[in-house]
């Protein structure tokens, strides 16, 4: 039996694609869990209803999704404008400030979001808060180049507080390494009172620092699946 966060993922997932998913479109695929929904959803729609659309991948496993479904893929130098990205969260807040990364591909989740006319995120009731950091606990996931790792996370500590790790792999030895060959540091965040629009911006001047999993002022709606099995909206 499907578990109550996996319902809430799907019919969230259903409900973005069902409302901006439109035919002729150019739609930016995310990675996750619940995108794996989005896609099955996307893939009886393009069936039933002939649609033309493009998918243009933020991953790896996004890719793989796009193939398996025999849906039409895209990438960013034949398509560098989108209609619309749909993609998870790892947490949302009031202000629709996002993290994202915990699956390790925030960089090309970000870049195909910034070429999207809209950014839709879906998620279970989970992610849903009122400040980052009441919910999701593992901290914000920042990629890095390998060599810059160990002076990226002392500057961190040192200008930001709270505490960074490197993320290690878990079924091979060492460090997670992204889809661009880069290392993901996890920073836990001193308290949840935190400028996030100044923060983000403060470390991206940092050398070495490629991406931030801090989402600022891109989402344009959120669906989150609910318990009672109704889809909140933010806005």
């Amino acid at each position: 039996m499907q578990s109550s966060v996996e319902a809430s993922k799907k019919i969230a997932a259903y409900r973005a694609v069902d409302e901006y998913v439109k035919n002729n479109t150019v739609i930016g695929i995310g990675s996750g869990s619940t995108i794996v929904y989005a896609v099955h959803r996307l893939a009886k729609r393009v069936q039933d209803e002939n649609l033309d659309v493009v998918c243009v991948p933020t991953s790896f496993q996004a890719r793989q999704l796009i193939v398996e479904h025999n849906l039409k893929l895209g990438d960013l130098d034949i398509y560098p404008e989108l209609d619309c990205a749909i993609d998870g969260a790892d947490e949302v807040d009031n202000d629709l400030n996002l993290i994202k990364g915990g699956g390790g591909c925030l960089l090309q989740e970000k870049i195909v979001a910034s070429c999207a006319k809209n950014l839709v995120i879906v998620a279970d009731y989970t992610k849903n808060s009122k400040k980052l950091g009441e919910q999701y606990k593992k901290g914000v996931p920042i990629e890095v180049v390998p060599m810059a790792y160990v002076p990226v996370m002392k500057k961190i500590e040192n200008h930001f507080g709270g505490s960074v790790t490197l993320r290690m792999a878990t079924k091979k030895a060492g460090p997670v390494v992204t889809d661009n060959g880069n290392f993901i540091l996890d920073w836990q965040f001193p308290d949840k009172n935190i400028d996030w629009p100044a923060v983000n911006q403060q470390l991206l001047l940092i050398p070495g620092l490629i991406e931030t999993g801090l989402f600022i002022n891109m989402a344009k709606k959120v669906f989150f699946g609910m318990l009672d099995g109704n889809v909140k909206e933010q806005p």
